[in-house]
């Protein structure tokens, strides 16, 4: 059990990685690829669904981690 939960574990963390790498610096997907954002505009589309999801991943990450912790090898 505890093998399983570190490798669901494992996955999430990497999936973060990925997700916040993808979010770009501040102005999101527009101006990861070249595009100006310039103004702020609030998420919309991809931009808003990556952001929860990358939310959403983060808290199952915690609550892995304390499941983990508090199970007995």
């Amino acid at each position: 059990m505890r093998t399983v939960l570190l490798v669901i574990n494992i996955i999430i963390a990497i999936l973060v990685l990925l997700l916040v790498l993808i979010q770009g610096k501040g102005a999101g997907l527009g101006s990861a690829w070249g595009g100006h954002g310039e103004l702020y505009q609030t998420r919309r589309g991809v931009e808003k669904l990556t952001l929860r999801f990358t939310v959403i991943l983060i808290i199952a990450f915690f609550i892995l981690s304390v499941l983990n912790l508090f199970l007995r090898p």
